[in-house]
Order: structure tokens, then sequence, then C-alpha cells
């Protein structure tokens, strides 16, 4: 009896996959290199201004009731912390109206918030971008297929054609990926920055209600 026909097995990795996709692929891939730098750059920015010392406001309320105001203004000046120099900017304004302090504080808080999202925007774009750049290569692909076959005319081979599509498949789901993994991150962040302003606005609440407080 004749041998059976073995089947060969063909493996593609994901280096042949993205190589098949073209010059988008390469386009793709930069920006998942952009998406990668900006969050870990954020993560480890938001993480280092949102770590709290619950023992700081508690310094400054005893420093403000012994009218020491030198000493709490040192503290803030010595804490690299956006809660610190907001702090440190109301305690600048004390002597003035109460709503001239509260202006100076929310003011500083807003810039600080602003600091925290400077590269999100960025980070947004490219989880709205990568799919649309993942689609245009489907475009291009199917439009390189299709102009394949009119130059083939009676002699359609599966082979002229595979390029194409290969293009075309291959550029929608490296657009997808990385346009998840870019929404993902842009998630984390902004619920983190989200937490420092809460925490920020609680502070500053806070120390309002000590210069309430009666003397």
């Amino acid at each position: 009896m004749p041998d059976p026909i073995q089947a060969t097995e063909i493996k593609l990795s994901i280096l042949d996959l993205a190589m098949k996709g073209g010059w988008i692929m390469l386009v793709l891939a930069i920006l998942s290199v952009i998406a990668v730098y900006i969050f870990i750059e954020r993560f480890i920015v938001v993480k280092r201004a949102s770590k709290y010392d619950k023992s700081f406001m508690e310094r400054i309320r005893e420093y403000m009731k012994e009218g020491r105001i030198d000493n709490a203004k040192a503290l803030c000046h010595g804490s690299d912390s956006p809660i610190a120099r907001m702090i440190e900017k109301g305690l600048s304004r004390i002597g003035r109206p109460l709503n001239d302090i509260n202006t100076a504080i929310e003011n500083v808080g807003t810039i600080e918030v602003a600091k925290l999202e400077k590269g999100v925007t960025l980070l947004s774009m490219i989880a709205s971008a990568a799919p649309m750049i993942g689609f245009l290569g489907t475009v291009t692909g199917m439009i390189r297929a299709f102009y394949n076959m009119s130059m083939a005319g009676n002699n359609i081979d599966i082979e002229l054609l595979s390029s194409g599509i290969y293009e075309a498949m291959v550029t929608t789901v490296g657009g997808l990926i990385v346009g998840i993994i870019a929404y993902l991150f842009y998630t984390i962040i902004v619920a983190r920055i989200q937490n420092v302003v809460n925490l920020l606005e609680a502070t500053a609440t806070e120390f309002m209600d000590v210069l309430n407080e009666p003397a």
C-alpha cells in the first residue's frame, strides 16, 4: 500500500505575522512602544504623588494651632508632593480672606492634577487611533489583493493573493490589540489620578476646617 501523504505543518511566529502586515505594523509597533512608555512613566509619577503620610496634616494642624506657621511651611517645603505644595500655598495666604485662601489652594491643586495628566491625552489618542490604523491596513491589503486578481486575468493563483489578504487580516488584529492595551493603560492611569484628586480635595477641606476652627 502507498504511504499516506503527510500534511506539512506550517508555523508562523508573531514576527512572521507582523512582517506580513507591512508598514502598517511598523506604525502600530511604534504606537505600542509609546503607549507602554507613557503608562510606565505616568504610573510611577502618579504612584509617587498618591503617597500620603497621615501624620503630615496632624503636624500641620499642631503648628497652626501653636502659631508656628514658619515650621508648617518648612514641613511642606521638605515634602515633595502635590499635597505639600498645595498646603504650602494655603499657609502663605494666611491672613487674607478665607475665600482667597481657598481659591489659591484650588489653583495649586488644578496645576498639580494637570502635571499628573501630562501625556494621558496621547495615550487616549493611541487607544482610539490604533484600531483605525489597523483598519486602514485592512483596506489597503484588500485593495492590493483585488489589484493582483485583476492583473492575473485567468491565471489567478492563491499565492498571488495571500500577501494582500495577510496584510488585511494581520493589521486588523494588530490595531485591535494595540488599541485595547492602550485603552486599559489609559483607564488605569485615569483611575489612579482620580484617587489623587480625591485625596487633594479631602486634604484641602481638612486644611480649611483648621482655619475655621475657633482660636
